[in-house]
C-alpha cells in the first residue's frame, strides 16, 4: 500500500467576483424568461447573454498546486491572508470542488475548518457530537466509547444538553476540535484552531495534535502562529497568491515566509480580536507604534517601540499582569517583560499585585532603543496570573527592525551578531 496520504496534482480553484446581475428569480419568472428569450434575441442580440468569466471578473484562489504528503506527517500551511490556505483545506475536505486538477485523499478525514463548522445550532452539544461522528463514518458504539473523553476535553459538561446556538465562540471551537480529534480520523485538517480560545485550550490542542501525529495519523495544519507551526510540524508549505511558493523543512519555510513578509508588514500593526465571554480576562486589541505615535511594524534600530494593549476583565482577578515576549525569526525567546518589571526594579509599591476589578483597561509600554538588533521578530502579548496558566495569549504580531549606518554596524558595516544591541561604556588604558 502506498505511504502517500494526500496527493495534489495541478490543483486550481477559480471564483467569479462581482455582484449578481439581478435578484433571485421565482419559478414563474424563470418559465416566462424561457418563453420570451427568442423574442429578446430578435430585439437585442446581446440581451440575456451571460458575461464570460475572463481575467477581469474571475479570480484564481488556487493555481497549479502540486504536492504529496506521506502518512504520519504533520505539515503546516502558511501564508498571508488571501493566499488560498482555507480554500485548499475546503477542497481536500470535499466541501468545494476544484476548477482544475485533482486531489486524492487516502483515509478517513476529520476537518476543523471554522468555528462551529458542521454544527446545527438547534441541536444540543451531545446531539452534534453524534451527528458529526456519523458524518465522519463512525458507528454509534465508537461514538459512545469516545463521548466522555470528548466532553472532558472540550470542558462543556454543564452545557452538553444545551443547544449549540447558545454557546460562545470559544465553546464551539473547543467542542468542534474535540470531536474532530477524538473520533480517530486518519487525516486531520485543522484551519486556525488556535485563533479562538484561551491559552490553556491552545496548549491542549497542540498536545492533542502531537498525539495524533505520534499515532501515525496525518495532520495538515493552517495557522498564522509561527511558534505553533514550528513546534508541531515537520515540514511546511508556503502559499503566495494561490500558488505553492516554497515546500520543505518547517524552519526553512518559516524563515523564507518571514523574510518575504517584510514588504507588507505595515498592514498588521493594529490587531483586533473577537470577543469570547467565557474568558475571565481577554486582550481585545494590540497596537504597535512608532516614535510618532502612529501604528507601524517597521522600526529603526535607534527608535523605541511603543506597545498598546486594550483588555477587558470580566471578574475580579488577583495578580493579573500584562506581559510581552519577543521571539526571533528562528523561534528563540529574546526577552520577556511585564507590567511588574519597573516596580520590582525601582522598588515602587507593588500595585500590580492588587486585584483587577471588572472593566476595560489600557496598558502601554515603550520598549527602549537600542535593544533589538536588525531583523524580524514576533511579539507575543499575554495576560497571565503567576503560578497559573495564561488567561489569554495573542501571537502573530511581527516586527521588523532595520539598521542603516548606526553604531550597531560601525565600524565594519555589517550586522552585529546576536539578537540584542546594548550600548555599554568601555574603558581602555595604556
Amino acid at each position: 500500500m502506498s505511504d502517500v496520504a494526500i496527493r495534489v496534482e495541478h490543483l486550481g480553484k477559480r471564483y467569479r467576483i462581482g455582484t449578481r446581475r439581478g435578484p433571485y428569480k421565482t419559478i414563474r419568472e424563470s418559465l416566462v424568461g424561457v418563453v420570451t428569450a427568442p423574442f429578446r434575441r430578435v430585439w437585442s442580440p446581446h440581451a440575456g447573454r451571460q458575461p464570460s468569466v475572463n481575467g477581469r471578473d474571475a479570480i484564481w484562489a488556487l493555481k497549479d498546486i502540486s504536492f504529496d504528503i506521506k502518512r504520519g506527517e504533520v505539515v503546516g500551511v502558511i501564508g498571508r491572508n488571501g493566499a488560498g490556505k482555507s480554500t485548499l483545506l475546503k477542497i481536500l475536505s470535499r466541501i468545494t470542488k476544484p476548477t482544475e486538477g485533482r486531489a486524492e485523499i487516502r483515509g478517513r478525514v476529520g476537518a476543523l475548518l471554522e468555528v462551529g463548522t458542521g454544527f446545527h445550532p438547534e441541536l444540543t452539544g451531545r446531539e452534534n457530537i453524534y451527528l458529526n461522528g456519523a458524518i465522519l463514518g463512525m458507528r454509534k458504539a465508537e461514538i459512545v466509547r469516545k463521548l466522555d473523553e470528548i466532553v472532558a476535553f472540550a470542558e462543556v459538561e454543564k452545557f452538553l444538553d444545551t443547544p449549540v446556538k447558545h454557546y460562545s465562540s470559544g465553546m464551539c471551537v473547543r467542542l468542534a476540535f474535540a470531536v474532530a480529534a477524538h473520533l480517530e480520523p486518519e487525516i486531520l485538517l485543522a484551519d486556525e484552531v488556535l485563533a479562538v480560545g484561551d491559552a490553556g485550550f491552545q496548549k491542549k490542542c497542540l498536545g492533542k495534535m502531537g498525539d495524533v501525529a505520534k499515532e501515525g495519523r496525518t495532520v495538515l495544519f493552517v495557522s498564522h502562529n509561527m511558534q505553533a507551526v514550528r513546534t508541531l510540524c515537520q515540514k511546511a508549505l508556503l502559499l503566495e497568491e494561490g500558488r505553492l511558493s516554497v515546500e520543505g523543512p518547517v524552519h526553512q519555510v518559516v524563515e523564507e515566509y518571514l523574510s518575504r513578509f517584510q514588504s507588507g508588514v505595515e498592514q498588521h500593526a493594529e490587531m483586533e480580536y473577537a470577543d469570547d465571554p467565557l474568558l475571565p480576562a481577554q486582550i481585545l486589541r494590540v497596537r504597535v507604534l512608532g516614535p510618532d505615535g502612529k501604528p507601524t511594524l517597521r522600526h529603526h534600530i535607534l527608535d523605541p517601540v511603543g506597545l498598546e494593549v486594550t483588555l477587558v476583565v470580566r471578574r475580579e482577578l488577583r495578580n493579573l499582569v500584562v506581559a510581552c515576549s519577543v521571539y526571533s525569526s528562528g523561534g528563540e525567546c529574546v526577552y520577556t517583560t511585564n507590567e511588574m518589571d519597573w516596580q520590582n526594579y525601582a522598588g515602587d509599591e507593588m500595585v500590580g499585585t492588587r486585584p483587577k476589578c471588572p472593566g476595560l483597561y489600557a496598558a502601554s509600554v515603550m520598549l527602549p532603543a537600542p535593544l533589538l538588533n536588525a531583523g524580524l521578530y514576533e511579539l507575543v502579548v499575554a495576560l497571565a496570573c503567576p503560578r497559573n496558566d495564561d488567561v489569554d495569549r495573542r501571537a502573530g504580531i511581527f516586527l521588523e527592525v532595520t539598521d542603516t549606518e548606526s553604531f550597531a554596524s560601525f565600524p565594519y558595516k555589517a550586522r552585529r551578531s546576536g539578537h540584542v544591541v546594548v550600548p555599554i561604556q568601555w574603558k581602555v588604558e595604556r
